[in-house]
């Protein structure tokens, strides 16, 4: 009789561990369930965001390509420009020129202001280094001229000077490019140097705008 009760207990047990086993083992499926399912949305959203980072830098990118491609409002394009070296003064067609033969001297252009008419056919090279010349005539008002001189001493590959043979107050050059200003608070300055300052444009972008001459 005891030995009976003895069993059924040893069978109850045995049971009952079985029972434990399979309920600790379907608790590990199911973490391993859920861990997969984490992980797997885990990867999905990194995934995702990775996606969406990309597809929002290549818009940006794209817009900035688009905006940097866009001329600046009023601005004139010349081209077949030559890029000899002179020493003879040259008969530009555009006042002050934006690109042609030069000498082979530049014009400093590292933040350069000049009270006096410069040597154009070496601020031509300065362009060619990817300079923006900035010039004016007595049109331009002496706030606007002093407006600009502040602004070109800050901005390394430009340079400033006096023309007097232009045909509007204030005008900007950069190889193959020209604005016409009649203000120094126009917002169309800043566009250009933004812009055309060591731009696309430039023949020989890197080169120096120091260790040319200044006279």
């Amino acid at each position: 009789m005891g030995s009976s009760r003895a069993k059924e207990q040893r069978a109850t047990r045995r049971a009952k561990l079985e029972e434990m086993r399979r309920a600790e083992a379907a608790r590990e499926r199911r973490n391993r369930i859920i861990t997969w399912t984490c992980s797997a949305l885990v990867v999905v959203g990194v995934v995702g965001a990775s996606w969406y980072f990309i597809d929002r830098t290549n818009k940006r990118d794209e817009a900035e390509a688009a905006a940097a491609a866009k001329p600046v409002a009023g601005e004139k394009s010349f081209k077949d420009l030559g890029r000899n070296h002179v020493t003879t003064p040259v008969d530009y067609k555009m006042s002050p020129a934006v690109g042609g033969d030069h000498n082979q001297a530049w014009m400093n252009c590292n933040g350069d202001v000049y009270d006096k008419e410069i040597g154009e056919t070496n601020a031509v090279h300065s362009l060619e280094h990817g300079a923006v010349w900035v010039t004016y005539n007595d049109k331009a008002g002496d706030k606007d001229v002093k407006t600009l001189k502040d602004r070109v001493a800050k901005t390394p590959y430009t340079l400033m000077s006096p023309y007097a043979d232009q045909s509007s107050p204030i005008m900007l050059s950069a190889w193959g490019k020209q604005l016409s200003v009649d203000s120094a608070d126009d917002p169309r300055v800043g566009k250009f140097l933004d812009k055309y300052v060591q731009g696309v444009q430039t023949p020989e972008p890197g080169a120096a705008c120091t260790g040319g001459t200044s006279a």
